[in-house]
């Protein structure tokens, strides 16, 4: 996964959080629903102004729009996750046994 394509998917994670549509935050920031679905596919950037924009909808930092660092892809996540339970105590293997089991009935 690209850049272009890790921010968009962090924008779209941000408005998911806010609970709005893609045009709803375009009407909100002024633009069109269009340009919002373009940023969150990958397809396109935005300009300064905009970024400015979707940070103070978002109430972060123009910084946090960059944050993707905990967006791994599937293989990433499952290698973490082997990682971690090799490394974890006997009694929090139990927990997260019961937790998985809980999740994935």
């Amino acid at each position: 996964m690209n850049n272009l394509q890790l921010f968009g998917k962090r924008i779209k994670e941000l408005r998911k959080v806010k609970k709005v549509t893609q045009e709803q935050l375009a009407e909100i920031i002024g633009l069109d629903s269009k340009q919002i679905g373009n940023i969150e596919t990958g397809s396109g950037f935005t300009t300064m102004s905009t970024l400015e924009k979707l940070a103070s909808f978002f109430d972060v930092e123009i910084s946090e729009l960059f944050s993707f660092a905990h967006q791994k892809s599937r293989q990433e996540l499952i290698e973490s996750l082997i990682n971690q339970i090799k490394n974890a105590k006997d009694e929090d293997l139990k927990t997260i046994s019961k937790i998985l089991n809980s999740i994935l009935k």
